[in-house]
């Protein structure tokens, strides 16, 4: 239950509470075995996400281990990215690796496998030079017990070297629990080497994760609770009715209510609003899902925003919808901003306070991103707020689940501002709905 005084679980390590909560139990010390204490203290990187640093000393050997682990929730779906490191600056990109990360250089024929390293921040010559240092770790021994493999593992690590020293290959992650990141050095444009892809975990990565469904922890039939959303139907959410379940606030974790409505948009379908506010940070999020499933064919949308009349356009954007301009050169994945019901003013509004609040901006750490660069792009996104300069917004949904407002009386009418486009998706388009994995099992049924 929250506190009296709505505490947020994951606080900011700050001068105004200088007495922060840290839990302490007392644990064996795998050194010695005697008797140590852990320490943890949930806190808040800034700009990045909640963290649990955990922190052990034994007083009879003086033995210590620290230790991250997140402290936020998986991601709703897995990442892979793969990376083509042809400049020596690829080399420097900043990488964030969980402990369910995965990393892969086809070339060499080499794979780290998920769950043997722990999770780190590091970046792409650094995950080298942990595979170096691991493969040298016990070359002496190996070189008299085993010579002939010491050999072999010296000539992989001299191909290890190369990598570092120039040349073109490839590194991939894979990370199923969705907590993987690689930093882009051209941003906010698109990464011109790297490509990021989502899929559906299976079931038994979803295990592996420690998550199961409804189904399997309960399978007798339950009925829908206002504690229990993951149970919800649309068909009993009646248009005057608000929906309230109690959930964990996303950004500092503490008890906090979620709203949920069933709304009708004109001329499109229904959908569902998700609002949430947290009393103890202050913290709002608004979230729209798609009332129905996904539709047989995705839908790209080329929107005019020149005048004041057509940042009054409103526009349904969903979670799989990319945003695009052209005129900026930018380019927006759907889960960056989120489902949400706004306007056109709304969603590039939207976007320039997310940039404004990139790490790249307000922190000091080193960055291969140039503040500059991303300070003149925020210039440049005022001045399509303050209408001196004119774009093209294109929403591209495979899911088919956006909609963008047509500005005439007549929705049938033509709108010259507005320019909609079905079309068929492709098998990898198909891969990350998750639509492949169903036409699989309703045939291996059959």
């Amino acid at each position: 239950m929250c506190t009296e005084d709505k505490k947020p679980l994951f606080r900011d390590l700050t001068a105004e509470d200088p007495d922060p909560e840290v839990t302490e139990i007392e644990s064996l010390c795998v050194n010695c075995y005697a008797n140590g204490i852990t320490r943890l203290l949930l806190t808040r990187i800034p700009h990045y996400k909640n963290v649990v640093i955990m922190s052990f000393s034994c007083e009879q050997c003086g033995f210590e281990n620290n230790e991250i682990q997140p402290g936020g929730s998986y991601a709703e779906l897995g990442v892979r990215w793969k990376l083509r490191v042809e400049d020596p600056i690829d080399l420097n990109r900043q990488v964030v690796k969980s402990d369910y990360t995965a990393v892969r250089i086809p070339e060499l024929d080499f794979e780290i496998p998920a769950q043997s390293q722990k999770g780190e921040v590091t970046t792409v010559e650094g995950i080298i030079t942990r595979a170096i240092a691991g493969l040298t770790q016990d070359q002496e021994v190996r070189r008299q017990q085993h010579p002939e493999e010491a050999a072999q593992i010296e000539q992989f690590i001299e191909r290890l070297q190369t990598l570092k020293n120039g040349g073109s290959w490839v590194l991939e992650l894979e990370d199923i629990s969705g907590n993987c990141f690689v930093e882009n050095p051209q941003a906010p444009a698109k990464d011109p080497r790297c490509e990021r892809t989502d899929f559906k975990r299976t079931k038994e990565q979803n295990h592996v994760l420690g998550v199961f469904s409804q189904d399997e922890v309960n399978p007798l039939p339950n009925t829908l609770t206002p504690c229990d959303p993951s149970q919800a139907s649309y068909d009993q959410l009646v248009s005057d009715e608000v929906l309230q379940f109690r959930t964990n606030c996303p950004d500092c974790n503490a008890p906090a209510d979620t709203n949920m409505k069933l709304t009708k948009i004109p001329h499109f379908k229904e959908v569902v609003i998700m609002a949430t506010v947290c009393e103890a940070c202050g913290h709002r999020t608004n979230e729209v899902k798609s009332g129905g499933g996904v539709e047989d064919q995705g839908v790209r949308f080329e929107v005019r925003v020149a005048t004041k009349e057509d940042f009054s356009r409103d526009i349904l954007k969903s979670e799989t919808c990319n945003m695009l301009i052209p005129e900026l050169d930018l380019e927006v994945g759907g889960r960056a901003l989120g489902g949400r019901f706004s306007t056109a003013e709304g969603l590039v509004r939207a976007t320039l306070e997310q940039i404004k609040d990139a790490p790249t901006l307000q922190g000091d750490t080193p960055s291969l991103v140039s503040k500059d660069n991303l300070e003149r792009f925020i210039e440049k996104l005022q001045e399509v707020l303050d209408g001196k300069r004119s774009i093209t917004l294109i929403l591209d949904d495979p899911a088919g689940n956006s909609y963008v407002q047509n500005l005439n009386d007549d929705p049938a009418a033509y709108d010259d501002g507005l320019k909609v486009t079905r079309y068929d998706r492709t098998f990898e388009q198909n891969d990350e709905l998750g639509l492949n994995d169903i036409k699989t099992e309703n045939y291996e049924e059959s």
